[in-house]
């Protein structure tokens, strides 16, 4: 029999919101929505599942913008110990892909909310900022690193911008949020296992003390996670630990967390795509089968001339360490205020590492700059292969401070938010050598070249006030603003040869960049038709600071002249957005035969994106720069439309299917002028942004002990280059999880319970995701990964 599946389309959403909207206009009257105190302080999503349903995706029910959330419990569901990010991929109008099915894989990993890329949202962990997530690190780490995954409550996306209190320099198109679970009432050991394809092992104990007197809580945790690269000998490891204490007094709340992870992974490289060039379905490294990696070059170290730039490097990899805490005391200030007050510190240790041909990609004229007259693979080690690290360090601590006052009909709330992080990336260069190869495994010493090194000091302020004013029982308007300041000063220990540089330029440049924004303001309504249904509206304005990375990425510290950088400074405006949102939610209990009970929510969004930067060639008219020279430049404006629809339908206790769809038009507004040549991009759409996506999650309990849950995930066409000449095709990949109890007890194990995970159920094979570049005639994907199966056993003691 055919198995066929239908996907949401323009007509079903227009049918989608009409049914919500009649669900609404015939809404008994009822009381408002009571807002307490307590639910001030809890995370912004509230269950609004009906009892005894079966839960899937939480929805809001205070906020002014969409907001939507999964539980750690169904987060775990997707796979055990996934990185929370991944988790949202079931959320309406998010785009995430990987190369590992954790999600761990920082290299390679997209992802886009409403048209925004992962650097242009805005991510924290229980308050403490995580920085834009760029793989370069320089001002965060990812969620997976700050807590381990076992350990997450829940993850919240807002769309838009976020909340006005979020500490953040990059969330224009929205923030995500995870909060770390709290110490059980209870003391109890959990104990987990996971084993499953391509020798993938993750090992999980958490010891919680349970109440040890005077309100005071605690527990510890630790992780071992290994797994084999699916298309390669490469090895992921990571081994972390967590330890939280709480206090839970009548005058407040103190909370210490800290987290310490340890993390090597191999990189998944790119397959070009243009005429003429083979495009394999996956470049797989050589490691560790050095003799084939000798063999693999000629005796000049280059690659066989026939695979261009899909050639094979001998290993790469990601070697990140993370210390991170944090102290938080909520006091509780009477009934009617809360004043939060957060210091976190932040270090990490981290490099990326390329063992590759020392005959590509212009190296040959680089590594002569050093060595001139010499034989360079004698230099190298005489294997023919170079390692090449950037070898990353943060040191960044900061304090959050936010108050809450509920004033009558208003609940006031105003915070600063301050953070000094200093940071440094230094790119190096190590012989291979023929007779004592290095490993992924280990951090390169005494590197023969050191090209560049950065340094940056970054000062960052923010202060936000807003009022919550409830001008009746059922309606609420929401107001405020915040400002948004940025000190940042770079400066370059090592530089690079100036006759390594384009355009005559004599260095990398350095200086300071003072960026301030007073007034980013947001207002907002809330109207609680009933009990159950709310319609909301929304518009809000805010700012991406400028990227402080030195020598790399789109940074004004990273580009390749003083003279580029001195213009930068005087002429570039920050990337700003102003975020319009109107929408409707319900939740409600139901006797429509088999159906009990709907929650879902659907929302209409248009963003005015201004000021896009773009790092391109310099433009001609400015005769300092050479041509050739790389400049970072405001090239235009990009608008956004879309519709984001999600819905849970509770059939009893035994039967939920969940359902988002949503649709995205981002187009930009601008041609831009790359040298000489016009890039035509006016009225083209955003590169891999889908302008339909739609997911599902079905869910059945056939038993009081075993639950069958069925995701799949639809994303439509992706344009791969800016001009739109070239794209990719849409996919479909399903994932199976099955549970339950295990049917027998042993003298000192309880609550033993087991899963199955299947990733990529139907074993579907083509692109993930286009790695888009600026050029119309080429692009580079990334593989779908094949289908994976993981068992999974966990206890108490």
């Amino acid at each position: 029999m055919k198995q066929t599946t239908t996907f949401l389309t323009p007509s079903r959403i227009a049918l989608a919101a009409a049914a919500l909207c009649t669900s609404l206009a015939h809404a008994a009257p009822a009381a408002p929505l009571e807002d307490t105190p307590a639910a001030a302080e809890a995370p912004a999503v509230q269950d609004t599942t009906p009892p005894g349903a079966l839960a899937t995706v939480e929805i809001s029910t205070r906020k002014t913008r969409s907001t939507v959330a999964m539980s750690g419990t169904e987060i775990q569901k997707v796979m055990p110990g996934v990185n929370p990010l991944k988790a949202l991929q079931a959320l309406p109008g998010v785009s995430f892909q990987t190369a590992d099915p954790w999600g761990n894989n920082e290299q390679n990993l997209s992802l886009f909310v409403h048209g925004f890329n992962g650097q242009q949202l805005g991510y924290t962990m229980d308050g403490v900022p995580l920085g834009d997530q760029q793989y370069g690190n320089y001002n965060g780490l990812a969620p997976q690193r700050a807590v381990t995954s076992e350990n997450v409550r829940s993850v919240v996306l807002s769309t838009g911008a976020g909340d006005l209190g979020t500490a953040s320099t990059s969330n224009l198109g929205g923030t995500i949020e995870t909060y770390s679970s709290d110490p059980l009432n209870r003391r109890n050991i959990n104990l987990q296992q996971t084993l499953g394809s391509h020798k993938a092992s993750r090992s999980f104990v958490r010891f919680d003390s349970g109440d040890i007197g005077a309100g005071n809580s605690f527990y510890l945790s630790g992780l071992h996670h290994e797994a084999k690269a699916w298309d390669f000998d490469g090895k992921q490891s990571n081994d972390q630990f967590n330890a939280k204490f709480v206090h839970q007094g009548e005058s407040g709340k103190l909370t210490v967390f800290a987290d310490w992870s340890d993390k090597t992974e191999p990189n998944e490289d790119s397959t070009l795509h243009q005429a003429g060039l083979a495009a394999p379905y996956t470049r797989p490294f050589l490691y560790p089968d050095f003799a084939a990696a000798l063999a693999y070059l000629d005796a000049n170290g280059a690659p066989p001339a026939a695979v261009g730039a899909n050639f094979r490097n001998y290993y790469s990899d990601a070697q990140r360490t993370d210390r991170l805490a944090y102290v938080k005391h909520e006091a509780y200030l009477g009934q009617d205020a809360t004043w939060t007050n957060q210091y976190y510190y932040h270090r990490n240790d981290g490099a990326g590492v390329v063992a590759g041909p020392i005959n590509q990609a212009g190296l040959p004229a680089l590594f002569r700059a050093y060595y001139p007259n010499q034989d360079l693979k004698s230099v190298f080690g005489n294997s023919g292969y170079a390692t090449r690290t950037t070898e990353y360090k943060i040191n960044r601590q900061g304090l959050t401070s936010t108050l809450r006052w509920d004033l009558g009909e208003h609940r006031i709330q105003t915070g600063l938010w301050f953070e000094h992080n200093k940071s440094s990336a230094y790119r190096r260069w190590y012989p291979l050598d023929v007779n004592n190869p290095s490993t992924p495994y280990q951090r390169p010493a005494n590197p023969l070249i050191t090209q560049y090194g950065s340094e940056i000091d970054n000062k960052v302020v923010q202060f936000h006030l807003q009022d919550e004013w409830k001008l009746r029982p059922d309606f609420t308007l929401q107001g405020g603003f915040k400002s948004s300041l940025q000190f940042a000063e770079g400066l370059f220990p090592v530089q690079q040869l100036a006759s390594t540089l384009s355009g005559g330029s004599r260095g990398l440049p350095e200086g300071k960049i003072t960026t301030k924004k007073w007034f980013l303001p947001q207002i907002g309504a809330r109207w609680d038709i009933s009990s159950t249904d709310q319609a909301f509206a929304n518009v809000q304005k805010n700012m991406r600071q400028f990227v402080t990375y030195g020598g790399g990425g789109n940074s004004p510290w990273s580009l390749s002249s003083q003279a580029a950088f001195d213009y930068f400074k005087d002429t570039a405006k920050p990337e700003t957005a102003l975020t319009y949102e109107l929408g409707l939610r319900t939740s409600r209990q139901l006797s429509a035969g088999p159906l009990t009970g709907f929650d879902g929510q659907v929302s209409l969004y248009h963003v005015d994106f201004k000021d896009r930067q773009l790092a391109i060639s310099s433009n001609p008219i400015i005769t300092s720069f050479a041509g050739g020279t790389t400049i970072l430049s405001n090239v235009g404006d990009v608008k956004t439309d879309g519709v984001d629809v999600g819905a849970t339908f509770h059939f009893g206790r035994a039967f939920s299917f969940y359902d988002a769809v949503s649709y995205n038009r981002s187009t930009y507004q601008d041609s831009y002028s790359s040298g000489t040549t016009v890039v035509p991009t006016a009225g083209k759409t955003v590169p891999n942004t889908p302008k339909w996506m739609n997911k599902f999650i079905a869910t059945i309990k056939p038993g009081a002990d075993i639950e069958i849950q069925l995701q799949g995930d639809y994303v439509g066409r992706r344009y791969a280059t800016y001009t739109n000449d070239l794209d990719v095709a849409s996919y479909v990949l399903f994932g199976l999880n099955v549970s339950g109890k295990v049917p027998f007890e042993t003298g000192f194990l309880k609550n033993m319970r087991w899963s199955v995970n299947v990733t990529n159920l139907a074993d579907r094979k083509g692109v993930l995701q286009p790695n888009v570049g600026q050029a119309s005639g080429s692009y580079a994907t990334y593989p779908i990964p094949p289908r994976m199966g993981f068992i999974t056993l966990k206890a108490d003691i």
